[in-house]
């Protein structure tokens, strides 16, 4: 055998390989083995283009297996017990027969854009369980802190059969719509008595809220979380109808003593039922999808700008010209494009 058909016969052999491989992980997924859908969310995250163009198939193999579950954003500022509430909500749901996906966010740090990735040891029961999958990625420097692969997760933990996939933010103040755009279900946890300062970021979240939660509803902050979810019900009917005609409601609950929690996925699944039932669901998802579509392309095409050597070279003229005050920001942005078409 010369050495042109060795070549190619080994080439074919590796080619076989990796599409075994690749079938396998599919069927690993699929029949629910939880290692396989952690590497398969691995695969996603890579940043390596091979690995994408394989992640890519993985989610088109998938579209068929896809949106059986019901998406829940999980939202609230810090400190207001967000782990732990979905601890306790989640093995709420597991015991109700329910099996859960948990896509945790971890903020980045804005200098060293590293993340402590916890999430697991703040959920250790809920980890533990057999029926529960927990899933920390760093939210680099996506918006509303939502790690930029969250999306095709979802496709993967739904091919492996899971009910329930929760989605739990950052939620230090910027923009949620990123989550908004990808679950159901929007879960806002408040604070009683957080004060004025957070009023600047409370609206904006407020108006996309499902349902609000104010949360540690016990011992002596009982009737201080009362008073707040009272508050929180009142201005909730200032902002205007939802498209879906579904009436926004406020309540308390206790994570640590496992209070109320029962009543949110009452009213969760009730939400699920009425949504399927007037079609808002799936519609709500069409729309979610032309929004990733947008979005995606956004991606590419900057990803594809920032990727060009020579627009590379000429952006950091530009970016000196600019700091030294010869051209404007805008002309430099111009000239930028117009290289670039």
């Amino acid at each position: 055998m010369n050495q042109t058909k060795l070549n190619s016969w080994l080439q074919s052999r590796e080619n076989r390989k990796v599409r075994y491989d690749f079938q396998l992980l599919f069927d690993s997924i699929k029949s629910g083995d939880i290692g396989a859908l952690a590497r398969g969310i691995t695969l996603i995250e890579s940043t390596k283009k091979e690995d994408q163009e394989n992640a890519q198939e993985l989610i088109r193999l998938s579209l068929p297996f896809i949106g059986n579950s019901l998406r829940i954003g999980i939202t609230g500022v810090p400190g207001v017990g967000k782990s732990t509430f979905i601890e306790s909500f989640g093995t709420e749901l597991i015991n109700s027969g329910k099996k859960v996906a948990v896509l945790a966010i971890d903020p980045s740090s804005e200098k060293t854009h590293g993340s402590i990735l916890g999430d697991k040891t703040r959920m250790e029961k809920l980890s533990s369980n057999k029926n529960a999958f927990i899933r920390p990625s760093a939210a680099g420097d996506s918006l509303g802190g939502v790690a930029k692969k969250t999306r095709e997760s979802i496709y993967l933990c739904e091919l492996a059969g899971f009910d329930i996939i929760l989605i739990e933010t950052v939620g230090v103040g910027q923009s949620e719509t990123t989550v908004h755009s990808m679950v159901d279900f929007f879960l806002l946890l408040m604070l009683a008595g957080a004060g004025d300062e957070l009023q600047g970021i409370k609206r904006g979240i407020m108006e996309m809220a499902d349902l609000l939660v104010v949360t540690k509803s016990d011992g002596e902050n009982i009737n201080k979380a009362k008073l707040a979810a009272r508050e929180y019900q009142n201005a909730l009917h200032l902002f205007p109808a939802n498209p879906n005609n579904w009436v926004s409601k406020s309540m308390t609950c206790s994570s640590f003593e496992n209070k109320d929690i029962q009543k949110i996925i009452e009213i969760i699944l009730n939400f699920q039922t009425t949504m399927i039932y007037n079609s808002f669901l799936l519609e709500k998802r069409k729309i979610q999808d032309k929004f990733w579509l947008d979005e995606s392309l956004k991606n590419l095409v900057i990803n594809h700008f920032y990727n060009q050597k020579n627009l590379k070279e000429e952006l950091n003229k530009l970016k000196e010209n600019v700091i030294e005050g010869k051209i404007s920001s805008f002309e430099a942005a111009r000239i930028l494009f117009e290289k670039f078409k």
